[in-house]
């Protein structure tokens, strides 16, 4: 059974607070468990997407940085490039929008270059992936702090430790590898042909126009134009067919397993430490370019070296406050692959 921390949070939105406690959250974990740190240690982040306001702010990480460089670390960020049109397509730009976020208190490096081309081949002989292709910065590394945002996600269910080592890790290969089956379609009726998802997608997959529809040896199923849609009208299954809708539930579970595959490979040989949290939990995930509500009062912050548990207590936690995420075959498939275990023992300080 894995040990998770659990620090709750006294006072919402508070960022001297957060920083206070994600350092003591930290400092604990390593207090307990005696890991011995890295010298070079990448924090492995989520810069947020233009336009959202509820990814986990840079100010949040202040209290963990200072606690590693009096450790003798030192700590810079890290992060990979997606697949849809935007900010965060390309190394460059989203290196300017990370320090437009105020990421800039560490040096940031792209782990898979600028273009998404450089990374490493991580042989794992699983069920849906053989070989994984992971960011080389990542790969390279022989310890990773993760910092997740616990919140839902459109396709996974939710996103926390387990996403933020699997699609956050991966090179553009790797990502279009995970989203191959998952096609989204468009409902016409409820389509205002606004036109923002064709310019969020980088694919050209997309016809808006009397009749709207998805062009599928283009989609990458990326997922991109789902999040971008104000309407929703788009879905990742048809809006009637029931052969459609099962078939989407069946790919479903394949893209959950195969998040946890990804994860399993940027996780292998590593001894990493993962820091989740549970704070402005929303529906969607910090790549949709729009405000969203949260559904939950903020929890707090969890930590483990366990990706599976530390998810395991902040899914739990949030079906606690009143909202169950889909996606719980995630952790159950991660479990059965060897990243972790389901079961924890929960340490609050």
């Amino acid at each position: 059974m894995s040990q998770v921390y659990f620090c709750p949070v006294a006072q919402p939105g508070a960022h001297h607070d957060i920083q206070n406690l994600s350092r003591q959250l930290l400092e604990k974990l390593l207090d307990d468990t005696q890991i011995e740190l890295s010298r070079d240690l990448p924090l492995k982040v989520h810069f947020g997407e233009k336009g959202n306001c509820t990814y986990i702010p840079a100010s949040y990480y202040d209290g963990i940085i200072s606690l590693l460089q009096e450790r003798g670390c030192k700590p810079f960020y890290t992060e990979t490039s997606v697949l849809y049109a935007g900010e965060r397509y390309e190394g460059e730009r989203h290196l300017r929008l990370a320090l437009e976020h105020g990421f800039s208190q560490l040096p940031i490096f792209m782990a898979d270059g600028n273009e998404g081309e450089d990374f490493t081949e991580i042989a794992i002989g699983k069920k849906h992936f053989k070989v994984c292709y992971i960011g080389r910065k990542i790969a390279e590394a022989s310890q990773i702090l993760v910092l997740s945002h616990f919140k839902g996600h459109m396709l996974a269910g939710f996103g926390g430790a387990i996403k933020q080592l699997s699609m956050g890790c991966a090179a553009r290969a790797g990502k279009l590898a995970m989203h191959k089956g998952v096609k989204p379609q468009i409902k016409n009726s409820r389509c205002h042909r606004c036109h923002v998802c064709e310019k969020r997608c980088n694919f050209g997959a997309l016809h808006i126009g009397e009749r709207c529809f998805i062009d599928r040896e283009k989609c990458k199923g990326c997922g991109a134009c789902i999040a971008a849609c104000p309407h929703k009208a788009i879905r990742s299954f048809s809006f009637f067919s029931l052969s459609s809708i099962l078939n989407h539930l069946f790919k479903g579970k394949n893209f959950r397993e195969g998040l946890a595959e990804y994860a399993y490979a940027s996780a292998l040989g590593k001894h990493n430490l993962y820091l989740n949290f549970a704070l402005n939990i929303t529906r969607g995930c910090d790549c949709e370019t729009r405000r969203m509500k949260s559904l939950v009062p903020d929890i707090g912050l969890f930590a483990s070296l366990d990706p599976v548990a530390v998810d395991c207590a902040c899914y739990d936690a949030v079906a606690e406050a009143g909202v169950k995420f889909s996606g719980r075959h995630q952790l159950e498939y991660a479990e059965s692959i060897g990243l972790g275990e389901q079961k924890y023992n929960l340490v609050q300080l």
